[in-house]
């Protein structure tokens, strides 16, 4: 299932600065191994190594809050990935 996925400015610099892209996936884990799989190291700035979404990460289907990587995604959807500005 084809999706959109609007990518954070931060995460740009993997997508040639593209800022959205299509991905397929039926779930939010889905979606992020299929742009993995155009854009390497993208995942990891994302996921940790325990495949939990970083603290400063926040995922979007349409309006929904995605809190796990289990999260459903249809055909259509806009999947946001935001990233939290974080330091000292």
């Amino acid at each position: 299932m084809a999706c959109t996925v609007r990518i954070a400015s931060p995460l740009r610099s993997y997508t040639n600065g593209a800022a959205s892209a299509e991905a397929s996936g039926s779930t939010i884990a889905e979606v992020l191994v299929d742009l993995e799989r155009r854009f390497p190291g993208m995942r990891f700035r994302m996921i940790d190594e325990q495949n939990r979404i970083r603290q400063h990460i926040r995922l979007f289907v349409n309006a929904r809050a995605a809190t796990t990587l289990a999260e459903p995604v249809q055909m259509g959807d806009e999947v946001h990935l935001i990233c939290a500005l974080t330091g000292g």
